[in-house]
């Protein structure tokens, strides 16, 4: 094929082979590969680069700076955790203790250096807390990953325990319940930079978040990543090729505790403020853990979108209802149940379809399941507000207001709208799913055909 590289850079692959007649040519479909570069990928990253630049230009608020500052170090850790997760396939319950750690040692860091004892500017500040996170790793992960699966899962759970209860014992580290405070604007400006404007601390944070994130996926490339993959879907086989398979968990735990010390570090910065019953707790790994999974663990972009539902959830959801957590939930026993891939595996099935070109018959059976699916919630969440304002809300009055409109809860009627919109909303779902089912399979038939008939034409 290298006898038809063009003169631009690129190499058409699929071309008719040497000899073939008309009709098999024509069954072949030219696509190009560019070299030496890869425009694709380059043009995906330089996309993530821009919308990091321009989104506090579009999104102005300090709400919006704020969530946008939080999604930046979230996805550092939710990429970090994925490195155990998605690709070592171990299921870790105390992912927090090394955001949490890096945290505390990094605003200890900006204490001593605004004391002047060190002479660390805060752009450096987070790779101390990366430093932190990795050293914590090599003496905590040793014993972790000495084995796999549930027993890995119940280690890092006890060690997760363990850390969060010595916080209380060691009150001059990490500042009992009170947490430790520090002032992020300290020494000379760098290159004019004081980092006490919001816009400045979020360009601090899109910053680590793009070269990090550029490294963890170059990570996935290297022999080791490779070889994690390898332990993940089948350890036998790489302890027969001569590999140790604790050494590379291990190593591969110490790569993501760097990254987590990164990302807890950049919070401190961010909040200026480190509290152990939230930064070491068990919920805050399972923050973790759970958003990792709806993004999507099995593709390394899914943990960016689970970063940013993380924040949308813990933000914006929980403003609105005290439910929150009970819808949060739902949606993951659904996901579970009907998407384990995550989310970024919806993304990539559809892409899939779309580029066969079989998606057209699907629009309509979507709008109609979105459209089922929103009188189905819209039900559902009418009787869950009500039932939450009876048990916490009950002093105030019967009534709430619910999407503008008002409910009553002493009323027959406002239930029974309630329970109807349910089932009226159920059924629609169930009579959707069902044509939707038998149109996505045709599609399946459809696209392995055309792909069996590439292979042999």
């Amino acid at each position: 094929m290298t006898k038809n590289v063009a003169h631009d850079g690129f190499e058409p692959v699929g071309s008719p082979a040497e000899g073939a007649g008309p009709a098999r040519a024509s069954q072949r479909v030219a696509y190009y590969r560019f070299k030496p570069w890869n425009i694709g990928r380059a043009l995906i990253w330089t996309l993530f680069a821009v919308s990091l630049i321009v989104a506090p230009l579009i999104f102005r608020s300090s709400l919006a700076l704020t969530m946008l500052s939080q999604i930046g170090y979230l996805i550092i850790i939710c990429l970090s955790y994925n490195i155990l997760l998605g690709q070592g396939g171990m299921l870790s319950f105390g992912h927090a203790v090394y955001t949490g750690l890096g945290a505390f040692i990094a605003v200890h860091a900006m204490n001593l250096a605004t004391k002047g004892a060190v002479p660390l500017p805060l752009v450096t500040i987070p790779l101390v807390g990366g430093l932190a996170g990795a050293g914590f790793a090599i003496l905590l992960g040793y014993v972790t990953t000495k084995k796999s699966g549930t027993t890995f899962a119940m280690i890092t759970l006890g060690i997760g325990e363990l850390v969060a209860a010595m916080s209380l014992m060691f009150p001059a580290f990490f500042g009992g319940e009170g947490g430790v405070t520090t002032n992020r604007v300290y020494g000379t400006p760098f290159l004019g930079l004081t980092f006490g404007p919001q816009i400045q601390v979020y360009y601090l944070i899109a910053a680590y978040c793009f070269v990090s994130t550029a490294l963890m996926f170059a990570f996935t490339g290297t022999p080791l990543g490779r070889m994690l993959n390898a332990v993940r879907d089948n350890p036998e086989r790489v302890e027969f090729i001569g590999y140790d398979t604790q050494w590379v968990r291990y190593m591969a735990f110490i790569i993501a505790g760097f990254f987590a010390g990164i990302g807890g570090a950049l919070a401190s910065i961010n909040f200026e403020i480190v509290n152990a019953s939230d930064s070491l707790s068990t919920v805050r790994s399972g923050g973790y853990l759970l958003f990792t999974f709806l993004g999507g663990a099995t593709f390394f972009f899914g943990p960016i979108i689970g970063a940013v539902l993380l924040v949308l959830a813990s933000v914006l959801l929980s403003e609105l209802t005290k439910a929150w957590l009970l819808y949060l939930g739902l949606v993951f026993l659904f996901m579970v149940m009907f998407a384990p891939g995550g989310i970024a595996s919806l993304v990539m099935m559809n892409l899939r379809v779309a580029k066969f070109g079989k998606f057209k018959p699907l629009w309509s059976l979507y709008g109609v399941l979105i459209l089922a699916g929103a009188v189905m919630v819209v039900g559902a969440a009418a009787l869950v507000e009500m039932i939450y304002h009876i048990q916490l809300n009950a002093a105030v009055g019967p009534k709430l207001n619910f999407m503008g409109v008002e409910l009553d809860t002493s009323s027959v009627a406002s239930w029974a709208g309630a329970g109807v919109l349910l089932m009226v909303g159920l059924a629609l779902v169930e009579w959707a799913r069902r044509r939707f089912a038998t149109a996505w399979g045709h599609a399946q038939e459809e696209i392995e055909a055309e792909i069996k008939r590439r292979e042999t034409a």
